[in-house]
């Protein structure tokens, strides 16, 4: 299940990407047009702008903008960003692999099952983007 910090990164994304050609957005709109508690996002978009997703300007007419192109950020990308692994156990994970300690993978069938969920998963995940969320 997708964290609440993961929705809100997505709707603030997406609320930046239909407004993209009027410049930047401040924050204060976001917060108030998607209902998301203004301190919280101040983190999300601090977290996408070091990231290198986002750009900020201060003073008059600024806000955030995008960086880099929203045809060009993958949802897997934010996720695992936001999220961390988008594999639902760490033996499948291909970023963040951990073996588990009381389990034989090669003989594991939730492991076999899990692998194909996270294959299935990405395959989704890594060819949508933030503009495909904008233009449904």
């Amino acid at each position: 299940m997708l964290s609440k910090k993961t929705q809100y990164a997505f709707k603030a994304l997406t609320f930046i990407a239909e407004r993209k050609k009027e410049g930047p957005v401040l924050i204060a709109e976001i917060a108030k047009k998607k209902k998301i508690p203004l301190k919280f996002l101040e983190n999300i978009l601090l977290e996408l702008r070091k990231a290198g997703l986002l750009e900020s300007k201060k003073g008059k007419g600024g806000g955030y903008f995008f960086k880099v192109d929203p045809k060009d950020i993958r949802l897997a990308q934010i996720m695992r960003l936001i999220e961390g692994p988008i594999a639902l156990l760490p033996c499948v994970s291909l970023n963040f692999y951990e073996k588990c300690k009381d389990c034989d993978e090669k003989k594991c069938g939730l492991n076999k099952v899990m692998i194909q969920v996270r294959d299935n998963t990405l395959a989704i995940l890594e060819t949508k983007t933030v503009f495909d969320l904008v233009n449904k």
